[in-house]
């Protein structure tokens, strides 16, 4: 499985278990968010630690789950940022739109407000 997710009692972690998170599953990303949110869970930590390599197709469906999110008034953070990834968020000058945290801890911290 490419992406697993595990229910939190106030938000759900979502593990990216791809190496590369491009055209050939950020699709199976974006609906699996998109999922996630209809079930009218708005709070939604993203685990990219296993992610070392991120195209433009990632970035988009990472986009969406931060849209989906704010859009229902919850939170949309991203944690386990590899550096390649981190380097296309601060190329496209997202670290400013995006929740980033710098670990699981801090991005419920993030979430329940702490």
């Amino acid at each position: 499985m490419n992406f697993s997710k595990e229910a939190k009692d106030k938000y759900t972690i979502v593990t990216s278990n791809v190496e590369k998170l491009d055209s050939t599953n950020a699709p199976e990303l974006k609906s699996e968010l998109v999922l996630i949110n209809k079930k009218s869970i708005n709070n939604i930590v993203l685990d990219m630690s296993k992610s070392r390599y991120c195209d433009s197709s990632g970035l988009s469906a990472i986009l969406i789950g931060n849209r989906l999110c704010k859009d229902s008034g919850g939170k949309f953070v991203l944690t386990g940022l590899q550096p390649n990834v981190q380097k296309l968020v601060e190329i496209s000058q997202l670290q400013n739109v995006l929740n980033i945290a710098s670990s699981g801890k801090q991005a419920e911290e993030m979430i329940l407000g702490h």
